[in-house]
C-alpha cells in the first residue's frame, strides 16, 4: 500500500471535469485505488463517490493505492492533476 497526499489549488476544487478523468484513468488499473478527504476514504474509481467528498480549494486529498506498480499508477494520476492544474 502506498499513498500520496496532494494540496488542491484550483479555485473550484476537485471538481467534474478532472474528477472524471481521474475516475476513467483510474478505472484503467487492476489496482485498490481510494481517495481520501477530511476523514472519508472512498473508491477513486466511482465518479459519485469522488464528487460527493466536495474537495474545495486548499484542501489535501491522500491517494491510497494498493497492489502492484503504484508508481505507475500514481505517475499517470499525478500527470492529469497536474495537466488540469489542481495540484
Amino acid at each position: 500500500m502506498m499513498k500520496k497526499s496532494y494540496k488542491i489549488i484550483d479555485e473550484t476544487g476537485l471538481h467534474a471535469r478532472p474528477a472524471t478523468l481521474l475516475v476513467q484513468e483510474a478505472a484503467k488499473f487492476k489496482n485498490d485505488i481510494s481517495i481520501e478527504y477530511n476523514g472519508n476514504l472512498l473508491t477513486m474509481k466511482s465518479i459519485m463517490a469522488v464528487l460527493s467528498l466536495g474537495v474545495p480549494q486548499n484542501a489535501t486529498i491522500t491517494i491510497h493505492v494498493d497492489g502492484e506498480d503504484a508508481e505507475v499508477v500514481f505517475a499517470a494520476l499525478e500527470q492529469i492533476l497536474a495537466k488540469h492544474q489542481l495540484i
